[in-house]
């Protein structure tokens, strides 16, 4: 039985959604039992998550609070049990956007403390962190945006995409997470985090 908690990470328009949904299928043509899950997550905390994002005036350590509450019922609720229960979980975002994003909005948050509060929620066995330029991340996301009608979120301005990359990059480094870069076709970029899987898990 396979079993292993992964984590695709990175700014936004970086294809963690996108990969995620794909790795899934990929593991589960394998045989293997997949539960792929996301942040903020379908809990109440998560749905009221959804919305604070597009309101400016919500103090980032709010934000940062609030991620964390969602974090532990996700994880209590539902990865913690599908991995008992033998599943590869496969999450679209965790942690590390919690640390690089709430971080980067202020210099009164540090990750000491972003780590604190999320103390009682269990750590991926594997994270992957999606790099993207900053430029690219925005003009995928304004041209979504467009597609969906949904309103801009308050983190997407170039400067701070760009210091939350950053910060993506020195906590991959420092943590030894795989980077992929992601503006190359979905194909190429699928097929490398593919193989690394496969290396992990010993597919």
């Amino acid at each position: 039985m396979v079993r292993a908690f992964i984590v695709l990470e990175g700014i936004d328009g970086s294809g963690t959604t996108t990969h995620s949904q794909l790795l899934t299928k990929f593991l589960e043509e394998k045989g293997l039992n997949v539960h792929l899950t996301q942040e903020p997550s379908s809990s109440i905390i998560g749905d009221l998550l959804k919305k604070i994002l597009l309101d400016e005036n919500i103090p980032p350590e709010t934000d940062a609070l609030l991620f964390a509450a969602d974090r532990l019922i996700h994880y209590k609720n539902e990865i913690e049990k599908k991995l008992e229960d033998g599943y590869i979980v496969i999450s679209d975002r965790y942690l590390e956007s919690s640390i690089v994003y709430q971080s980067s909005q202020t210099d009164d948050i540090s990750i000491e403390w972003i780590e604190n509060i999320n103390r009682f929620v269990g750590i991926p066995d594997i994270t992957i962190i999606l790099d993207l330029p900053p430029e690219i991340s925005l003009k995928r996301k304004l041209s979504h945006l467009k597609l969906t009608g949904k309103n801009k979120e308050k983190f997407e301005n170039l400067d701070f995409l760009g210091k939350v990359r950053n910060k993506f990059l020195e906590r991959a480094k420092e943590k030894g997470y795989k980077i992929i870069k992601s503006e190359n076709s979905i194909e190429s970029i699928q097929n490398e985090i593919q193989n690394y899987i496969k290396s992990q898990l010993k597919l």
